[in-house]
């Protein structure tokens, strides 16, 4: 029999993990199932392009997956039974359930209203397509002078920010940070961010929590009202709340814990990648959620799970930072360089050269989706039939 492994989830770690499985073991041995309710690939990273007008390069999962043994299955994840290894979901055909011996979960993150009040009803956001979608349609319609303000100043609201005041000169654009702006930067790259913030127009209001959302303006902690026909929420992200009422061991935010390998520490036929798994990182800190976190987790995840079907020796990455890669509009960036736990060094990359940068590292994580393995030689290994047998109950007991 072929050994199940089913993948929730096509986004970047998702579709990477499925496809680098399916390059590592024999297509006899193993039937792999990408799960995802959209028929082609979504760049999460640009959607704050989208959401401005620029139309991206479609990337149908169709094509990006031909020829690799793995079968999509487009369906929207309902529920997921860890005890009798099933997954619920529902397509337009209606509902069923999947059976798998080893689980992928990549299901991801959505916005995070945090929840305050008249944010789910006045708020936009850019968290996936069809909030980006929507927000494009909104900004089409704002006449010029108008007032868009984005509330959080991490490097989602920082984009979104440049991108909107670079794309409509003529809007009044603001953002609200709850401390400093660009606060955890280096000075040199806090010194360029009010640069370009001042080139393009942009009113920054710091230390400025936002308490609530309304149709036409937002309101701070302090009592001040900021005019907004469009408030665009980026404070953060939620995990999908599935993981949560399974019998998984997930954090009070509804990760779920693994250990190295990205294997539940609960249940180990299931693995978790990117923003949906609890992941240590240098200094025993946590793994923001991000493409440059999660993208290494599902190299990790299906470097592993390979290892234990083949009876090959298991992988021991350590998973660290490099940089954080801030686009500035389409003529700006800003590439701060960090330690390995993600806080910031003196060095930075600024300017042009800075936008082309990030632009390629955008390129390669969407080209490395199609090419899980990194363009390295391709050699599919068979499965031990023991070990895709006993390989759970003799993990869970080493």
């Amino acid at each position: 029999m072929q050994h199940r492994i089913v993948v929730l989830g096509a986004g970047y770690v998702g579709a990477i993990a499925a496809g680098r499985l399916a390059k590592r073991l024999h297509r006899e041995d193993v039937a792999i199932t990408l799960v995802n309710a959209e028929p082609d690939f979504v760049e999460r990273v640009r959607m704050h392009q989208l959401a401005t007008g620029q139309d991206l390069k479609p990337r149908p999962f169709s094509e990006m997956f031909a020829g690799t043994g793995v079968e999509l299955r487009l369906a929207k994840v309902t529920g997921v039974d860890v005890d009798r290894k099933t997954v619920a979901v529902i397509d337009a055909n209606g509902a069923e359930e999947l059976t798998y011996d080893t689980l992928v979960y990549a299901l991801g993150s959505g916005w995070n209203a945090q929840g305050v009040p008249g944010t789910a009803e006045h708020a936009y956001e850019i968290a996936g397509r069809p909030g980006a979608l929507r927000l494009r349609e909104r900004l089409a319609r704002l006449d010029a002078g108008q007032t868009v303000v984005v509330v959080g100043g991490g490097l989602t609201g920082l984009e979104a920010a440049t991108e909107i005041a670079e794309a409509r000169p003529d809007l009044s654009v603001a953002l609200a940070a709850r401390g400093g702006l660009g606060d955890w930067l280096s000075p040199k790259g806090r010194e360029h961010l009010r640069k370009v913030f001042g080139k393009l127009g942009i009113t920054a209001h710091e230390h400025a929590a936002v308490t609530g959302v309304a149709a036409d303006r937002v309101a701070t902690a302090d009592g001040t009202a900021i005019p907004a026909a469009v408030a665009v929420w980026t404070t953060g992200f939620a995990v999908h709340p599935i993981a949560k009422v399974t019998a998984l061991e997930v954090t009070d935010t509804g990760q779920i814990v693994v250990d190295g390998t990205m294997r539940s520490v609960s249940h180990p036929d299931v693995y978790a990648v990117g923003d949906a798994a609890m992941v240590m990182g240098p200094g025993d800190k946590p793994l923001r959620m991000s493409c440059a976190s999660g993208i290494p987790t599902a190299w990790q995840a299906a470097d592993a799970i390979a290892a234990r079907l083949t009876g090959a020796k298991l992988p021991n990455v350590s998973i660290r930072y490099f940089n954080q890669c801030i686009s500035l509009g389409r003529k700006e960036g800003l590439i701060q360089y960090v330690t390995a736990d993600d806080r910031a060094v003196r060095a930075v990359l600024t300017g042009r050269l800075a936008a082309l940068y990030k632009e390629l590292i955008c390129k390669g994580a969407a080209w490395s989706v199609a090419n899980p393995r990194l363009g390295l030689p391709t050699r599919r290994h068979r499965v031990t039939q023991e070990q895709a047998a006993a390989g759970s109950a003799v993990e869970a007991t080493a």
